[in-house]
């Protein structure tokens, strides 16, 4: 899948443009290039995120997914090419049932607290939902396929469940929204 880069500043997108994996060039500002860079993001997060403490399978998975992360901004970064398929959705079906079943039930909102891992795992979530704002945009402008979309819809929720889990890891548990605090 393409070349390795070996030349950093190549001066190419000066104009506003950029190369996408297929050799054409297209707007910086474009909805592909857009939905890429939120996938981007994204996986930087998670790469902070994998600073904190947290147990080690929960730590392996991360980077797995973060390999995902990688393989749908390649997806992302050449129009037709498909890299996340259904199996890549149904491991995240499958780590949402892992973590989420010693969870307690809510039976109210949380805040987006507790502790650094669990505060980073929200912060995850948050740019997850944005991206997938972004390539939802990109689906109505442009043919991508529909795992891409399903991937991140269920990320999202993933890093939601873990962000449960983080705290609970660090002697913590969920910061409840006080809907009748008093206010003052």
């Amino acid at each position: 899948m393409g070349n390795r880069l070996s030349k950093i500043a190549t001066r190419t997108g000066d104009d506003g443009s950029t190369g996408l994996g297929d050799g054409s060039r297209t707007g910086k500002d474009s909805a592909r290039i857009h939905a890429l860079g939120e996938v981007d993001e994204l996986n930087s997060f998670v790469g902070l995120l994998l600073c904190e403490d947290m147990p080690a399978a929960l730590r392996e998975e991360l980077v797995s997914i973060q390999h995902d992360l990688f393989d749908l901004g390649g997806e992302l970064c050449i129009p037709g090419y498909q890299m996340i398929k259904e199996e890549h959705v149904a491991r995240l079906d499958g780590l949402l049932e892992k973590y989420n079943a010693d969870l307690p039930i809510l039976k109210e909102f949380i805040l987006p607290a507790g502790s650094r891992a669990a505060s980073t795992a929200h912060v995850c979530r948050t740019v997850c939902r944005r991206a997938e704002r972004a390539i939802v945009a990109l689906s109505k402008a442009e043919q991508i396929h529909a795992h891409p979309r399903q991937y991140v819809n269920r990320l999202s929720d993933l890093m939601f469940v873990l962000a449960r889990v983080l705290n609970r890891h660090a002697g913590g548990s969920d910061v409840l929204w006080q809907h009748e605090r008093k206010r003052g």
